[in-house]
């Protein structure tokens, strides 16, 4: 496994974020040694779900108004229905999302994750994947939308979902221990 020590990973979300999507990758970055904050536009608790149902809930460490992509090594922006549906219409969740792309950081988002990714302007060219109820709304704002469990375009990971957490998560940790890779892209089926 990667070494992630001295690494400070952001998982940015909000009420209604996918249980497994949060709680999976930061054990997997934990795991492997980055420290995890939990970023948000919410205060105190988020609550997660497990599909439509209540899960657990998970606090918060940093406001997303006061945080810097500068301060972090990479971006993970779990699913979930409700979470990247209410991020992607805050202008500071928008702001830091996009730091993080200008900064040329590693960013994983899995399932619904990448509306927010269309709204920070920053999919047209890419190739990616995620849940398939968004590939159209992927495909509208100009990416290059597969079906496979996990894609990687210089830095950008994405994945479906939940099913394909193994491999989401396997690597979100490589490429925060490789860091950004510009015009390397490839694909695990």
């Amino acid at each position: 496994m990667a070494d992630l020590n001295g690494k400070r990973v952001a998982i940015l979300a909000t009420h209604g974020f996918e249980q497994s999507e949060l709680f999976e990758p930061r054990k997997a970055l934990q795991n492997a040694g980055a420290r995890v904050d939990i970023v948000s536009p919410e205060s105190g608790k988020i609550q997660g779900f497990k599909h439509f149902e209540k899960g657990q809930e998970v606090g918060v460490d940093q406001p997303v108004n006061s945080s810097r992509a500068k301060d972090y090594d990479a971006l993970v922006i779990p699913g979930g229905l409700f979470n990247p549906d209410q991020l992607r219409t805050n202008d500071e969740a928008i702001r830091f999302t996009r730091e993080f792309f200008d900064e040329g950081k590693p960013v994983a988002a899995i399932c619904h994750g990448p509306w927010l990714l269309i709204n920070a302007g920053v999919v047209e060219g890419r190739k990616m994947t995620a849940v398939h109820s968004i590939h159209r709304d992927l495909a509208n704002a100009g990416a290059r939308v597969v079906d496979q469990e996990v894609v990687v375009d210089e830095g950008l990971i994405t994945s479906r979902t939940p099913k394909d957490l193994a491999a989401f998560c396997s690597k979100l940790v490589e490429e925060i221990a490789e860091g950004y890779h510009a015009g390397q892209e490839e694909a695990v089926h």
